[in-house]
């Protein structure tokens, strides 16, 4: 009997053709839609046109198809612990949130529920087993352009033997390509920019719109706490931004850091900043169940950044320090922080409140 497949179709060209590959490969595929937000903002894997083109490619392929609400899940998983994020100084990437709360743990208890054997998605990632450990290990998809293993760096070892990522091995021309000899109406469709739920990129505005609250102006302020001029609110600003401070220093300046205690925005000449260690918090360890005291390992800090080399230093808990090889450009609290050897993923976390913050309370970073 051919093993069933719950087929997360956002509407998308990569997920059309993830269920394509899985039908080629034998399995009964049944594909599925996640409403997870509703208003005006609304784009990408959420909007209504959206839907109707992943039906229409279920209609194509003659599968099953569903569309499962869990605008509730989403808004108390994804959305507020965003917001709350974003007013505590931080700038944080709601897709890791929703990759671990709900395309792969909702939809995956979704579909044990259907009497699924495992569930699939459209990101360019590719997964193997280890085999001296026996753990599954996340790899990089094949095409550097698209590879996705930075987002998905939350999942665990019952979600990954449970999950399918048919196009690891493909490049995105190539998928493409196989969805225009389908006849799909999403082979052309762009690929989605935005945060679905925000739309337009303008994250103050939505927050604004989402809490009644208005941002509060404070003091930017130097490296040794002069104050340099006025900013317009925290939320407007994120580390390592150069353009539309909103404020004449005399020189080109840059943010370093973001304090939600005083609502200051420290900034800093380009050079600082480079920093040489962070702590990273809430570390998913993928490649071991318990993670050597240290190791050397490529470690990406931004979703499209490149890796930098870095030792790691590893501390119960969930934490790491890492020291890199040569000082690292705008660290910045709430995004991940990846480790990789080669291709294959040794885990993830998130940068800690602050470059020298030290949550262990064993080594001073200063």
């Amino acid at each position: 009997m051919a093993k069933k497949v719950l087929v997360g179709m956002s509407g998308g060209v990569d997920s059309a053709v993830a269920a394509v590959l899985l039908l080629r490969q034998g399995y009964d595929v049944t594909g599925v839609t996640l409403k997870l937000w509703d208003g005006e903002a609304e784009s990408g894997c959420c909007s209504l046109t959206d839907t109707e083109d992943a039906r229409s490619v279920a209609q194509r392929l003659d599968i099953p198809f569903y569309v499962l609400n869990f605008k509730d899940m989403f808004k108390e998983t994804v959305v507020e612990p965003f917001i709350r994020s974003y007013l505590a100084g931080e700038t944080p990437n709601p897709c890791l949130a929703c990759n671990d709360s709900i395309k792969f743990s909702g939809m995956l208890a979704k579909a044990r529920a259907l009497g699924m054997d495992f569930i699939a998605t459209g990101h360019y990632a590719r997964l193997m087993t280890d085999p001296t450990s026996g753990r599954i290990l996340l790899m990089k998809g094949i095409d550097p352009r698209k590879d996705q293993s930075y987002v998905l760096c939350n999942l665990t070892q019952e979600q990954l033997a449970a999950t399918l990522f048919p196009l690891g091995g493909m490049e995105k021309p190539d998928v493409r390509k196989l969805a225009e000899e389908m006849g799909f109406v999403v082979s052309q469709k762009p690929d989605s920019q935005d945060i679905c739920f925000v739309g337009d990129g303008h994250y103050a505005d939505f927050i604004r719109g989402y809490t009644g609250m208005d941002s509060r102006p404070g003091a930017f302020v130097d490296s040794s706490g002069k104050v340099l001029g006025t900013h317009k609110g925290l939320i407007h600003y994120t580390i390592g931004q150069r353009k539309h401070l909103g404020a004449s220093f005399g020189k080109r300046m840059a943010v370093l850091a973001k304090s939600a205690e005083d609502n200051t925005i420290t900034v800093g000449e380009e050079p600082e900043t480079r920093s040489s260690e962070v702590w990273v918090r809430q570390v998913n360890w993928m490649k071991w169940e318990v993670a050597p005291a240290s190791f050397h390992a490529g470690v990406r800090t931004r979703y499209h950044g490149e890796e930098a080399q870095a030792m790691v230093e590893t501390f119960e808990n969930g934490l790491a320090h890492v020291r890199f090889d040569v000082p690292h450009r705008a660290l910045t609290p709430g995004q991940a922080a990846v480790f990789y050897e080669g291709d294959v993923v040794l885990g993830g976390g998130m940068i800690a409140g602050g470059i020298t913050a030290n949550p262990a309370g064993k080594h001073s970073c200063e």
